[in-house]
């Protein structure tokens, strides 16, 4: 998870410094960080309040933005054997980057999963206390172009998965759908339905895999 903390600590502290420019207080800004915990969503929350829209839009905002955990969360209770409070805690921490690499570790150890989740909640927590302390004295992370960061991170994740037709043709599909959907849609929405799609794609190709 090291080298995923280089993109999330900068943007952690532009999300600080957004929401204090929003209004938000120190206290508001931090607790978001740790009871939200959804970069997206806390930069869209921040702006939503900033802009005063009512707390509906901005629940039904943060959802949209995040319905793609739906899918992790089904993938990742496949392989992963946790009781009911282990799950809600791993429902609350779970992030892309810990998604990534607690499935391409190909574990189904749940302290793997939770010393991923773990640690960039704890990197995404600090990154926003330091954004706090720095307030306006900081220029603006996004401006360090660190965003490519995560692309590279799951390509480099996704890469050892290929293995084959099959494995290379679900990807593809998923990227389509994805960078389609994405010009008509909200991210979310967009990652959901190329999730699902190319799912049934995958199911489809192996379906003479399964016995009958």
């Amino acid at each position: 998870m090291l080298p995923l903390w280089l993109g999330v600590v900068p943007f952690g502290i532009a999300y600080a410094l957004a929401a204090g420019e929003a209004g938000l207080s120190s206290f508001e800004t931090q607790a978001m960080s740790v009871v939200v915990f959804a970069g997206a969503s806390q930069f869209s929350a921040a702006a939503l309040f900033g802009d005063g829209a009512a707390g509906f839009s901005i629940v039904l905002t943060a959802l949209a933005l995040n319905i793609r955990h739906v899918l992790y969360g089904l993938s990742l209770s496949q392989r992963f054997e946790l009781s009911r409070r282990q799950r809600l805690l791993a429902a609350h921490l779970l992030t892309d980057e810990a998604f990534g690499v607690a499935y391409a570790s190909g574990t189904s150890n749940p302290g793997f999963l939770f010393g991923t989740a773990t640690s960039l909640f704890f990197a995404w927590n600090l990154a926003t206390l330091a954004g706090i302390g720095l307030g306006g004295v900081f220029a603006d992370p996004s401006e360090l172009g660190l965003d490519f960061i995560f692309p590279l991170a799951f390509l480099a994740l996704l890469v050892p998965l290929v293995r084959g037709r099959v494995e290379l043709s679900v990807a593809v599909v998923a990227a389509g759908v994805a960078w389609l959907g994405s010009q008509v849609w909200p991210v979310g929405p967009s990652v959901v339905a190329a999730g699902v799609m190319a799912s049934l794609l995958g199911a489809w190709l192996t379906r003479r895999e399964v016995p009958e």
